[in-house]
């Protein structure tokens, strides 16, 4: 940072109001510090109350205007975490700077035994939005909100994975129950599943207990229901798949071995961000490598694991599809080189290491145009 960006930092900073937020259900914790002032005040509001959020801001910052005889201006920072991004969008919309902090990224005492309360975490809150204000923005990750349509699109993706365990849930204890009689045939799936029901008989040559088959009856109800919204979830999907045009779902659906699904979700849960380079975008998924040197120590931990969990989970996979039906590409062959005749352990972190380069691979495909080396379209 230049000298003239550090003078411009400690003039903002000595006319900035710093405030961070504990937000809890029953109340909200207000930590501030006061500019020119190195003592932080605490105030507490009932939980939710965002009116009472804004007309405690106003009052302080006033204080501060008269003590100092000149306009000030605030910022306030919060923790991400249950309570999404409301707040964070209405403190913008009142023309208060607003950030958002990843919780996990703050630097805190590595003691084995260390005080950690409400008040500790709003005073750690308040210094680490001042060093960021400052340009030390290596103390902490912002989180970079998503807009409300994104927000609410990307809701598609994440039902259907809901939806998807329950299926799945539903199906195994349906065949749970049938396999302690005996029957280990039937497919709940199958449309005629009620129908095969009522002529099933237990190992033994008995009909199906009345009270067994009444209770795997009420089972199919609840599978039905599930497979009902499953389908009008897809129907959505597609609906918004459609109405993205040339946007990045419909190039990676034209990828072989990429269907609808996984298009939906790259594009839902992470390419319609914006990413200046592949560290980045590696890092969002929790993809990115965490060496651990010292001393005469070097290894690797494996992955980081602390970007979007569903992206993650989603690239292994699609990682394993890509080397299915893309053998020819030049993904696929570093990976057959790789690993060789190799099994288990090898092979499953070699598919990880695979995972980070086709995001890398497929973020510059949508962003840039660049198709991934060897890769397939659909005919």
């Amino acid at each position: 940072m230049t000298d003239q960006c550090k003078t411009a930092a400690i003039h903002r900073q000595a006319n900035t109001l710093f405030v961070s937020l504990e937000l809890g259900r029953a109340r909200w914790l207000v930590t501030v510090c006061a500019p020119r002032s190195d003592k932080f005040s605490r105030h507490t509001i009932a939980g939710g109350d965002s009116a009472g959020l804004l007309q405690l801001l106003l009052r302080l910052r006033a204080a501060a205007e008269r003590r100092l005889g000149a306009p000030i201006s605030a910022a306030v920072v919060q923790e991400a975490g249950l309570d999404g991004f409301w707040l964070h969008r209405l403190l913008l919309r009142e023309g208060i700077a607003s950030y958002v902090v990843d919780p996990a990224s703050i630097a805190v005492n590595r003691r084995h035994r260390r005080a950690k309360t409400d008040a500790v975490d709003g005073d750690l809150l308040v210094r680490t939005l001042m060093a960021w204000s400052r340009g030390e923005h290596q103390v902490c990750s912002m989180v970079e909100a998503p807009s409300p349509d994104a927000e609410d699109r990307r809701r598609l993706s994440r039902e259907r994975g809901r939806l998807i365990k329950e299926r799945i849930a539903h199906t195994n204890r349906i065949k749970g129950l049938l396999f302690g009689q005996g029957v280990g045939d039937y497919d709940p799936l199958r449309a005629d599943r009620r129908t095969r029901l009522a002529t099933l008989q237990t190992g033994d040559g008995r009909p199906l207990p009345d009270h067994l088959g009444r209770e795997i009856s009420r089972e199919i109800d609840r599978l039905e229901l599930v497979l009902s919204q499953l389908t009008a979830v897809e129907r959505e999907r597609d609906t918004l798949l459609a109405q993205a045009g040339e946007m990045a779902p419909a190039l990676l659906v034209r990828l072989r071995g990429i269907g609808p699904e996984f298009a939906s979700l790259l594009w839902l849960e992470a390419l319609f961000r914006r990413f200046d380079n592949r560290r980045q975008i590696a890092a969002y998924a929790g993809l990115a490598p965490s060496p651990w040197q010292s001393g005469g120590i070097d290894r690797e931990q494996g992955i980081t694991k602390a970007g979007n969990p569903r992206l993650r989970h989603t690239m292994v996979e699609l990682a394993w599809f890509w080397v299915r039906h893309q053998p020819g590409s030049a993904l696929s062959r570093w990976f057959a080189q790789r690993v060789g005749p190799g099994r288990g352990r090898v092979r499953r972190i070699a598919i990880v290491a695979l995972a980070r380069k086709l995001l890398v691979a497929l973020w510059r495909y949508v962003t840039q145009g660049t198709m991934p080396e060897g890769a397939v379209l659909k005919p």
